[in-house]
């Protein structure tokens, strides 16, 4: 017990040697950034203002958005996906396959889940001990169940998933912007201090007005440094970008979530827009600052209405315009929804308006709406 509560510590510690890796690049970067170049370098006084005020905002924003995407705890799974105690003890008693996912459904039968394992049974976590929702899985180096989890990530030390997925995408893009202002205003002064150092010891080498100092080694490092972190960032940004216009997580892009129905990639993809709002929400003002304004709760998420599914309740309206209850615009379902469900339907008919919504009318007194939103 106490050599693996070590080793379980040591591997904690290790994960944050590449985070203070990170960490000791940008605060070099800021130093031979305002110090190496725009202090000791650049000659012209309006140049270095510009400099400095256009690194500062990109630096602040970068750091911003860095520092919520490693301190924001993952989301987890609700109590209302545990197992109650009764069938929790059932559960454990049962050693065959069959039986486990009988109770597995009875539990779920009350839950808003859309998607199936491989083999079209119940998603459970046996180490957390809970059924996961749609779009969860177990993170073995976190662990524990995060929902929407997209994946783990080393640079950062945290499971990239629901609760920072937005902060993520800031954090790619300001580091993108960075790394690039970087490159570009540090070019035309590492062409002249490469220059200068290739014809040094020509006998007719022009002087020059950069001062002959340590500061070029920081210049054209720096340079390098910033070049190749920008190649690197902009791929993975450019990817993950194609991810939220598709509404799908990178474990999603690798492995198609199982709905009743089969697999489908496309299962939680609502449009571009609504995917982008998915995201970042719906207040356009706040997608540029890293502030949670993603939609919905992690638990539930609104899908296409690809088909009808017999296992989830029906919603029906009974419009008889000469009946009170058609007046008041009353709505009868066949089943009571759970929480998690009233928040689904709520979050389906708010977001899928357009897409989301299958009325089917026989010209008779009833519409049916049938409803599948997959998590």
């Amino acid at each position: 017990m106490a050599p693996s509560h070590v080793l379980r510590c040591c591997q904690r510690g290790l994960a944050w040697i590449p985070v203070i890796f990170i960490a000791l690049v940008v605060c070099w970067s800021y130093y031979a950034y305002v110090v190496e170049l725009c202090i000791y370098t650049i000659p012209s006084t309006g140049e270095k203002i510009i400099y400095l005020v256009v690194f500062h905002l990109s630096f602040i924003m970068f750091v911003w958005s860095y520092w919520k995407t490693i301190f924001t705890r993952p989301a987890n799974p609700s109590k209302e996906f545990c197992l109650p105690k009764a069938e929790k003890e059932q559960y454990e008693k049962e050693e065959r396959p069959e039986a486990q996912q009988e109770i597995l459904k009875r539990v779920a039968s009350s839950l808003p889940l859309y998607t199936r394992t491989g083999a079209g049974a119940i998603r459970y976590c046996d180490r957390c001990q809970v059924i996961k929702p749609d779009r969860c899985h177990h993170c073995s180096a976190c662990d524990m169940c995060v929902l929407k989890m997209d994946h783990h990530c080393p640079w950062v030390n945290n499971c990239v998933g629901f609760s920072n997925y937005k902060f993520f995408i800031l954090f790619l893009a300001y580091s993108l912007i960075y790394c690039l202002f970087i490159a570009a205003t540090v070019l035309q002064y590492f062409i002249k201090f490469w220059t200068l150092c290739r014809r040094k010891s020509a006998e007719n080498c022009p002087k020059s007005d950069l001062p002959d100092s340590h500061a070029k080694f920081h210049v054209l490092f720096l340079f390098f440094v910033a070049a190749m972190f920008c190649i690197s960032i902009l791929s993975l940004f450019t990817y993950h970008l194609w991810l939220v216009g598709k509404n799908r997580s990178t474990i999603e892009a690798f492995r198609a979530p199982v709905f009743r129905n089969g697999p489908d990639k496309n299962g939680f993809s609502l449009g571009f827009t609504k995917n982008i709002a998915q995201v970042f929400g719906d207040q356009k003002k706040y997608w540029l600052l890293p502030v949670f304004t993603s939609q919905g709760d992690g638990l539930t998420f609104p899908t296409r209405l690809v088909a009808s599914d017999p296992e989830q309740p029906t919603v029906v309206l009974h419009p008889d315009t000469q009946s009170k209850s058609a007046e008041d615009g009353a709505i009868q379902q066949s089943s009571p929804l759970s929480e998690s469900q009233n928040r689904l339907l709520d979050n389906h008919l708010h977001t899928n308006e357009d897409q989301g919504n299958a009325l089917k009318s026989d010209e008779s007194e009833t519409i049916t709406i049938s409803m599948e939103s997959e998590s």
